[in-house]
């Protein structure tokens, strides 16, 4: 199996082997190009990334940890399933952090702020018609970022970055589900509408719809795809 990753380690001075490697193989496991349940293939990535067996070993040991990878004695290293419940406590985390913040930034929010975040959502719009659906996720990740950098508390953001990796598999796997780009536009519109009113809590109930229908099809998804799920 072969995924798109960084072609050489030697080039990341200051940066250890196996922290690239890390890096490489999350990459993968998250933006889906290693599916849950794939096989990574060790001997595929020591040769592209120009590694031996050791740097791989301490990556997949994190990941590992991490619930990323499950190693299986005698029979191989693959990506682990989706843990439902994971993704329902990094999804309660989020939710609980990104309504109170929109709550929070309502009354003072400035035009400049209101502008920026119209702007992501008219590219948004033009990567939904496009079919550009890396584009249209990048773009939603933007979105939500631009609400963290106006509440300026970095320790929040990284609070949600902390589970990131569990929730956005979950995140990625919606992304062909029909109707899911127009129905997060829609969702979108009406969180900057709200903020545009200066109304918090128009604006929590928002982003908190926002997230539940997301975990709603989730669900859903999981039901019908059992296979990618634990």
């Amino acid at each position: 199996m072969t995924y798109a990753g960084i072609s050489s380690v030697h080039s990341r001075r200051g940066v250890s082997k196996a922290a690239l490697v890390y890096e490489d193989l999350l990459t993968a496991i998250i933006r889906l190009e290693l599916k849950p349940g794939a096989r990574i293939p060790k001997l595929e990535v020591c040769g592209r990334l120009g590694v031996s067996r050791q740097p791989l070993a301490e990556a997949v040991a994190r990941l590992a940890d991490e619930r990323l990878i499950v190693v299986e004695p005698q029979k191989g290293t693959f990506v682990a399933r989706i843990r439902l419940t994971d993704v329902v406590e990094a999804a309660f985390l989020r939710r609980a952090l990104e309504t109170a913040t929109v709550a929070a930034i309502a009354r003072d929010i400035d035009d400049v702020a209101l502008e920026q975040l119209e702007r992501i959502h008219r590219y948004q719009t033009l990567a939904a018609k496009t079919l550009d659906t890396e584009e249209f996720y990048a773009l939603d990740l933007r979105f939500h970022g631009a609400l963290f950098d106006r509440l300026a508390m970095p320790r929040v953001a990284g609070v949600i970055g902390s589970s990131r990796a569990q929730l956005e598999r979950a995140r990625r796997l919606l992304l062909p589900t029909p109707g899911r780009t127009q129905k997060t536009l829609h969702e979108h519109h009406t969180i900057v509408a709200t903020l545009r009113n200066r109304d918090p809590v128009a604006a929590a109930t928002a982003m908190g719809d926002h997230l539940d229908e997301a975990m709603a099809e989730l669900r859903r998804f999981a039901a019908r795809q059992p296979d990618l799920f634990e």
